[in-house]
């Protein structure tokens, strides 16, 4: 019975009031902005930072003061046929830029999926760990249940080297729910509180356009999961097969997505262009909702 109680998902459309990162609070009366700073060499959309410690902290600060909520700090590239990166090189990457983030009081996150990178990361101030594979190795749930950092879970069919071969799925938003549904309960019969739990549907990740659109619709269904939703569409694949664009030309279809993610029901956005979403979600908010936003 106990056991029952402990891992009973919340009711339907049950509203997210907070996210417990560490010592940080999200209230969720606003959809918050993740900015990404890549440390690698091979990002899918160019934007890599190798040049050396002070241009990836002069890239992320500049998203600070831009407005973004968090930074969240990758090592590793997981485009499509992205090759790993070994630990120690992955750490060499990321730690320096996360300690110095985190010591300036910024709410840092880590994009990894190695356990090692994940408690070194936590070690040096990182609030979140953003797991593409959503905590699947026991030792990576261990690390988290251990410690009082907040963790995205994100759905991918298959791994990023091969994951965009040949995706298939009978009903994606059935699928994608019942695994982050799943992984929810398993980190909660752990020990991790649900309020430090994010769910990502993976949108590109081992998806077709035809997947990503209809998990894009069904995000509401996700939302009634009861727990806070990123969605990261910031320049992905599916918005240039929808618009013709480059991957350097995709500003405006990112902020259309990010504010169609949104109005479906995702909390958090995880975006390269940091300054332009911002006054976007401003302009939704204030227009959106029903608190009097005018300040004259």
């Amino acid at each position: 019975m106990m056991e029952t109680m402990m891992t009973q998902e919340p009711k339907m459309n049950e509203k997210i009031a907070t996210l417990t990162l560490g010592a940080h609070h999200w209230r969720f009366d606003r959809p918050y902005v993740m900015g990404v700073v890549n440390v690698t060499p091979d990002s899918f959309s160019g934007d890599g930072v190798l040049e050396g410690f002070e241009s990836p902290l002069k890239k992320a600060l500049t998203m600070i003061d831009d407005g973004a909520d968090m930074i969240d700090v990758g090592g590793e590239s997981s485009r499509p046929n992205a090759l790993p990166v070994a630990d120690d090189e992955e750490l060499r990457r990321v730690l320096p830029l996360i300690e110095a983030l985190a010591a300036r009081g910024v709410t840092v996150s880590v994009d990894t999926v190695k356990p090692a990178v994940m408690k070194a990361a936590i070690d040096v101030g990182a609030v979140m760990i953003n797991d593409i594979q959503a905590l699947q190795s026991p030792e990576a749930l261990a690390i988290v249940a251990r410690s009082n950092v907040a963790v995205c879970l994100m759905h991918m069919q298959g791994t990023p080297r091969a994951m965009q071969d040949a995706p298939v799925y009978g009903d994606a938003v059935a699928e994608v729910k019942a695994f982050l549904s799943a992984r929810a309960i398993a980190l909660r019969e752990a020990g991790v509180a649900r309020e430090r739990i994010v769910l990502d549907p993976g949108f590109g990740f081992g998806k077709t356009v035809a997947h990503n659109l209809a998990l894009m619709r069904g995000l509401p269904e996700l939302a009634a999961l009861g727990y806070p939703l990123l969605a990261g569409w910031s320049r992905k694949s599916t918005l240039g097969h929808l618009t013709g664009r480059a991957v350097d030309d995709r500003l405006a279809a990112s902020l259309a997505a990010s504010l169609a993610a949104v109005a479906q029901g995702a909390n958090i956005v995880r975006v390269h262009d940091v300054r332009e979403t911002v006054d976007a979600l401003r302009v939704w908010n204030a227009m959106m909702t029903k608190k009097d936003q005018d300040k004259r």
